[in-house]
């Protein structure tokens, strides 16, 4: 009895991993062609361009050139993008890309983050709020593919409360499940979680404060490293004395304090008269915000692999 129940483990297990491996289907657009379908997807022509003659063989014009408006065949690869970019859904726990519809849009720049996973999270109070800080997401989700991060957003959009007086704590716990779940899966790997959260009208200019745990010496050297790219690109000439901030709130002492990777918060100000400047000021563009962003990733995993 023992061996049977071990044989059908084996075969779930050998079957789940079929499931999760086997090819999936992109239409050709106008002008693609092999390499160039290939890029789309993250991966690299040369390496998978034999797989994917095999695979679409009988649907190729004179053995290499593509029909316009076909679908094809993309090998199994974990570095393409559809893999290495995923919405964790928090309301199912399930997975799903994050850019299905727009992988047409990405474009592999480097491998200067292969080793590199990123938990992204955006936190508002009103849909104008969400719709500023969810674009900037994208646009660093983007980014961070496109020089060979893995890259997950976490949603929780769906997501239903069992207590009506815990509900900040209670998503927080929800979070620390999902991300520390697949930080054991990654470990080894740089991996850190960054929460985007906005207050206030976004308008032409935006005040911006980076937080960190203050026992986490990870998540403020990240904090000091996209502190100073948001300086070089400040708007106004403050006095930049102390810009050093922890978290105080009870949810992000949680959830840095249980979460496995190192956090950090980036808070977004709408900047008005009645504001008092507290942080760095910078012009509010969701496509600058998001490379500045990378940036700062960018030179914190740099100095880390120095130092070591």
């Amino acid at each position: 009895m023992k061996n049977i129940l071990t044989l059908i483990l084996w075969g779930a297990f050998v079957f789940s991993c079929w499931a999760q491996e086997k090819p999936y289907k992109v239409v050709a657009e106008p002008g693609d062609g092999i390499y160039s379908i290939l890029r789309k997807q993250g991966l690299d022509p040369v390496q998978h361009y034999q797989k994917f003659v095999e695979l679409n063989e009988v649907n190729l014009k004179d053995g290499s050139f593509l029909h316009v408006g076909r679908e094809y065949y993309i090998p199994y690869a974990s570095e393409s993008f559809k893999n290495l970019g995923i919405r964790v859904l928090l309301a199912s726990n399930e997975e799903e890309p994050i850019f299905e519809k727009g992988l047409q849009k990405l474009s592999k720049k480097s491998d200067a983050l292969k080793d590199v996973v990123y938990y992204l999270i955006t936190e508002n109070e009103s849909n104008a709020q969400n719709s500023f800080t969810n674009e900037v997401e994208r646009n660093l989700a983007k980014t961070l593919l496109e020089n060979g991060a893995h890259v997950f957003i976490l949603e929780q959009k769906g997501f239903t409360y069992t207590s009506a007086k815990d509900k900040g704590l209670e998503l927080m716990g929800a979070y620390v499940g999902a991300i520390n779940k697949r930080y054991l899966k990654n470990i080894g790997k740089y991996q850190r979680l960054l929460i985007l959260r906005a207050n206030g009208q976004i308008r032409r200019r935006m005040d911006v404060s980076v937080y960190h745990h203050e026992k986490s010496e990870e998540g403020e050297r990240l904090a000091q490293n996209l502190r100073q790219v948001f300086q070089k690109h400040s708007v106004e000439n403050r006095s930049y004395k102390s810009l050093e901030a922890i978290f105080e709130d009870a949810k992000m002492l949680y959830l840095a304090k249980n979460v496995l990777p190192a956090v950090s918060l980036l808070d977004i100000d709408g900047t008005s008269s009645e504001s008092k400047a507290k942080g760095i000021e910078l012009i509010s563009n969701k496509k600058t915000l998001a490379q500045w962003l990378a940036n700062g990733i960018l030179k914190d995993y740099a100095d880390l692999e120095i130092e070591e």
